[in-house]
């Protein structure tokens, strides 16, 4: 618990005892009452964050694995090897390539 040992809780425990006059005693736990619900609030405050944190993770994860799926799909088709039509051959391509010659 905070580091201490029981018998050094309890050492504290036994000197605060003989220290605080009986009269303010009455103060002292009214202290302790508020520090341990404070402590307490604080607790469950946290453990409220960290469940709404977790179902928040939970909606997302879906999400994030159709995020990743559509992204990877785009990818992949831009990836690709792409078919390239064969050319055709037109008669102008043919003629252009030979010169004519006169006679000879």
């Amino acid at each position: 618990m905070f580091g201490i040992s029981w018998a050094e809780f309890l050492v504290v425990l036994l000197v605060a005892v003989l220290v605080i006059p009986t009269r303010h005693w009455p103060d002292v736990a009214r202290f302790l009452g508020r520090v341990v619900r404070w402590v307490r609030n604080l607790v469950w405050k946290i453990t409220d964050v960290s469940e709404n944190l977790r179902d928040q993770i939970e909606l997302q994860r879906p999400i994030d694995d159709l995020i990743r799926t559509t992204t990877d799909e785009v990818l992949d088709a831009f990836s690709a090897p792409r078919r390239v039509a064969p050319a055709k051959k037109t008669s102008k391509t043919k003629s252009a390539g030979r010169k004519k010659t006169g006679a000879r």
